[in-house]
């Protein structure tokens, strides 16, 4: 029987152990267990995580192994190598895959029956990957998307504007790497046209302006990369969205990858597009309106991780 407030992260590096604090703040589950291929790595962890106990929420948290994911609702796979500096998030894809052919047949052998979650990259590609090797229903399987690209977008827009960021609404679609494209033309601020608060707001050269903040977002992670080494904050804080909206069985609407079936005449692969999200997993795919220059370049960004995956 799944247990709702038990979960595993897979894969202890710095992306993983921030999801792990994030969750551990957060406090959704009671239980949570950190397996990493180093199992002095998820120890080490895990202990870190505890100490902070007295001061957050109380949760079990343990190194395990993959029979530890019997009862888990859900599973999130942060293992894989890393971007370095100069590398893009497709050069992973061969390392990666490989990966996830060791990982995924444990975790199905457990009898694991929960929702699994891809967070490494690239995400689009090895959401797909996951869902093959898996066998799982396409709803059980969804990649971390462009949730962490929308917040960025949401966060860009909201400083240029001077408004609180959780008020405009705005996607991030496509692969999650350098073809994602920006939804411009459903855009808006709590309910007003984005170009009509734009001049609301005395901004201006509007098209200019959104062209720089698309290409802030779809550059952000190369620049943090550059500066730092890593990203992991913001992608932790995107998996605990995610994660938020299948614990407490949201519905929300969040741009997750996930197996296509027919939307925008797509099909045979993943890449992220709105979609419901609960407890089920991904509910629905969202067909949302696009404007003509969108629908082409979501269909350019389809085409892109198609040739992407014959590699795989």
């Amino acid at each position: 029987m799944i247990n709702i407030k038990k979960g595993a992260v897979i894969g202890c590096g710095m992306v993983g152990s921030a999801t792990a604090f994030a969750l551990m703040q957060k406090g959704l589950f009671s239980e949570l267990v950190l397996i990493d291929a180093k199992k002095e790595k998820a120890q080490g962890e895990a202990m870190d995580l505890a100490d902070g106990m007295p001061y957050g929420t109380s949760m079990d948290i343990y190194p395990g192994d993959y029979s530890d994911l019997a009862d888990c609702a859900l599973a999130i796979i942060a293992a894989g190598a890393s971007q370095t500096p100069g590398e893009k998030r497709t050069d992973l894809i061969g390392r990666n895959v490989k990966i996830l052919k060791d990982i995924i047949p444990g975790i199905c052998r457990s009898g694991f029956q929960g929702i699994l979650l891809i967070v490494s990259n690239p995400v689009d590609a090895l959401t797909y990957a996951a869902w093959k090797i898996s066998g799982f229903s396409p709803a059980k399987v969804m990649g971390s998307g462009t949730v962490l690209d929308t917040a960025r977008l949401k966060q860009l827009l909201g400083e240029k504007l001077k408004v609180d960021p959780k008020s405009v609404h705005a996607f991030i679609i496509g692969e999650h790497g350098d073809s994602e494209l920006a939804v411009w033309s459903s855009a808006n601020v709590s309910g007003i046209d984005l170009k009509h608060f734009w001049e609301l707001k005395g901004c201006r050269d509007y098209e200019a302006s959104l062209k720089g903040i698309y290409e802030s977002v779809r550059d952000s992670a190369y620049e943090i990369i550059q500066r730092k080494g890593a990203t992991y904050y913001g992608i932790a804080m995107a998996v605990l969205r995610i994660v938020s909206a299948i614990v407490n069985e949201e519905h929300s609407v969040l741009p997750v990858s996930g197996v296509v079936q027919g939307q925008y005449g797509l099909e045979g692969l993943c890449l992220s597009l709105p979609a419901l999200v609960g407890r089920e997993g991904i509910e629905e795919i969202l067909e949302i309106p696009l404007d003509k220059r969108e629908e082409e370049a979501l269909r350019r960004s389809a085409g892109y991780l198609r040739e992407l995956m014959k590699t795989i």
